[in-house]
């Protein structure tokens, strides 16, 4: 069996906020619109394994509901990754539900963005989610592959205690 191609985006070996190519993860919450989110990132170790953890209190007060890890990639360029199918991340999480969002250059507004939704589970897993699984939200352009700016993982939508590790970004084919 022919082994799995990525590209390794991330693999959490520089202990801080940096990915791989120095770009640095950022932290978002809905404040950014006038919500009451609260949310942190850390640096750890879960089961031996080198992460970026994500926690918060998601609240829905004020019209908000979302804590936000993004990285933005490649600078200001565009990142054809359309040579790919889509995004692999390894995560260890609260077992609830989050997502990942992407963004384009067509994503002019803060609220639009290519959404997959993906479970945690309290152990470490793999997920894979096909570019064709995004859908747009409040955009009406389909998803090109060919001009990602950004990546997010983002607990949304509903009140919850958010606690998700990443461990591992990529993109596979």
């Amino acid at each position: 069996m022919e082994q799995e191609k990525v590209l390794l985006l991330d693999d959490r070996s520089s202990g801080d906020s940096r990915a791989r190519d120095g770009a640095q993860w950022r932290l978002f919450t809905d404040g950014v619109m006038g919500g009451v989110s609260q949310g942190r990132l850390t640096y750890d170790i879960i089961d031996t394994r080198p992460c970026m953890r994500l926690t918060g209190e998601v609240r829905m007060d004020n019209n908000g509901g979302f804590v936000q890890a993004a990285l933005d990639i490649n600078g200001d360029k565009r990142f054809d990754v359309s040579d790919y199918t889509g995004v692999l991340l390894d995560v260890y999480g609260n077992a609830e539900q989050y997502n990942m969002h992407l963004r384009t250059s067509k994503t002019q507004r803060p609220w639009q963005s290519y959404r997959a939704t993906f479970q945690s589970t309290p152990s470490w897993q793999t997920i894979r989610l096909p570019f064709l699984q995004f859908e747009p939200y409040r955009i009406e352009v389909p998803l090109d592959p060919a001009d990602i700016r950004r990546i997010g993982i983002v607990a949304i939508g509903r009140a919850f205690y958010a606690d998700l590790c990443l461990g591992r970004l990529a993109l596979y084919r």
